[in-house]
């Protein structure tokens, strides 16, 4: 079971990804990257793991457009 822990609030993601909280609306509005509600207060919240996995598959997109330049 996840805790509350193991999610950030959007300003917490932005900082953590280097964005503005207004990039991750528009990624959650398309489809880029997935946030949750909080069940009180319906706060966007975004789980640390996928914000690790989004970094990496930008990570790896990039070398693989180097690799084919």
């Amino acid at each position: 079971m996840k805790k509350i822990e193991e999610y950030l609030q959007i300003k917490q993601a932005a900082k953590f990804l280097g964005v503005t909280p207004n990039t991750l609306r528009n990624w959650e509005k398309n489809g880029k990257l997935a946030s949750h509600r909080h069940p009180l207060n319906r706060y966007r919240l975004y789980k640390k793991e996928d914000l690790e996995a989004f970094l990496q598959e930008i990570d790896q997109s990039k070398h693989a457009s180097m690799e084919k330049d």
